[in-house]
């Protein structure tokens, strides 16, 4: 299994950095992986490479120009490089949430393509009538789509067979689950008289377990309540739940 993602983009030396080091990068050498890159400054229609204009109706800031951005991506579709019915996603804060089940729904997809925004926003035409889906990773604003589209690659990239070394340390993630990971330790089991909870070293999988689903539990409550709302809990864990307070949240 592999995917695809094509990214237009003004700015594809962004990528550099982020495409070249860790997983992302060993995913695209191993050909679990392809990410493409196409500067949308080359379909512009002079020759200074302008990709924006101001706003009818006034306003602050510069509004990307629609002919550059549908001559991008229908260029690709001629050529034959992306699917005609492929996803077509913008990134921009007026999007859907990015969640873990979104990623997940993602990573079944053979291919991706992502227009990164800049400037002030785009012209509506493109959203109306060559996107097919908004994403957001976040109620804040960037400079632009390139970081978000970075953060879309590598969540998806995770859950690609083969691109993470182990496949229990993916499901094993906070969000994968429903819950907020629990606590995690390393060698050595006293740091500054810092100790590593026994259970821990006990050897006990069953009581770990226990302790690092009760922990998640915990740290949900504490942190995301609203997330626990989603999940389903046992009586045990019911019962757990109401035993809690501040006092033993931490």
């Amino acid at each position: 299994m592999s995917i695809k993602f094509h990214i237009f983009t003004i700015f594809p030396d962004m990528f550099e950095g982020p495409l070249s080091k860790g997983i992302i990068a060993r995913a695209i050498t191993n050909q679990l992986i392809t990410v493409r890159l196409i500067n949308i400054r080359k379909y512009a229609r002079d020759r200074r490479g302008t990709i924006d204009d101001y706003p009818f109706g006034g306003g602050p800031g510069m509004i990307m120009k629609p002919e550059p951005l549908f001559e991008a991506v229908e260029d690709e579709y001629k050529s034959g490089v992306i699917n005609e019915s492929s996803k077509i996603i913008l990134l921009s804060p007026q999007g859907r949430r990015l969640t873990q089940a979104i990623v997940e729904d993602l990573a079944k997809l053979d291919e991706i393509a992502m227009i990164c925004g800049r400037y002030e926003g785009i012209d509506e035409r493109v959203r109306k009538h060559l996107v097919t889906d908004e994403i957001s990773i976040g109620d804040y604003v960037l400079g632009g789509g390139e970081l978000a589209s970075m953060v879309v690659v590598d969540a998806v990239s995770r859950l690609i067979p083969g691109v993470v070394g182990s496949i229990e340390s993916v499901m094993d993630d906070s969000f994968t689950t429903g819950l907020l990971q629990h606590p995690q330790y390393t060698r050595p089991s006293e740091f500054r008289e810092w100790k590593v909870p026994p259970i821990l070293l006990s050897g006990n999988h069953a009581e770990i377990s226990r302790w690092k689903r009760r922990e998640s539990i915990k740290r949900t409550l504490l942190r995301r309540p609203e997330l626990l709302s989603l999940e389903t809990l046992s009586e045990d864990e019911v019962t757990f739940v109401e035993g809690l307070n501040k006092d033993n949240l931490d």
